[in-house]
């Protein structure tokens, strides 16, 4: 059985990760980014990453566009977080979404406003891809709906 995908950062893309979880936890949110922060599966601290929240038919999701990462993993785990800017911590449960289908929808509009940014990450997958082709990269990307708690 082969890994699952997983995107490594390079050295620039970890300092400029740390750059914007910095200024999320400040208070600047950079065109909607926030600082995730889940509970480690093994370390049980709470581990940081920015992350961009995504809304899709009037409910929020996280992509994980580097694929199967440690905060996923993490999060399946915990089964929620905590979304942050400045002094306003949002909890929330998540759900991994299961269906392909579903999936490739969320994709579909999360490429259509971040794929600015992480088309990289997507190997050669963009909103313009067809059904076939982004159906065919939901396995490596893993998309959890957020409910924030009340």
């Amino acid at each position: 059985m082969s890994q699952p995908y997983y995107l490594q950062g390079s050295p620039f893309a970890i300092r400029m990760n740390n750059v914007i979880g910095w200024l999320a936890r400040h208070g600047v949110s950079l065109l909607g980014s926030q600082e995730l922060s889940v509970r480690g599966r093994k370390s049980g601290k709470m581990q940081r990453i920015p992350v961009n929240p995504h809304t899709h038919e009037g409910a929020q999701y996280l992509v994980s566009a580097r694929g199967h990462s440690q905060w996923v993993r993490n999060m399946r785990a915990a089964g929620g977080g905590e979304l942050r800017v400045g002094r306003r911590n949002r909890a929330f449960t998540a759900v991994e979404i299961a269906d392909d289908e579903h999936k490739a929808l969320v994709i579909r509009t999360y490429l259509e406003r971040w794929g600015w940014e992480v088309n990289e990450y997507f190997k050669g997958i963009t909103a313009k891809s067809t059904d076939a082709e982004l159906l065919a990269a939901c396995p490596d990307h893993p998309v959890f709906r957020i409910t924030v708690g009340s």
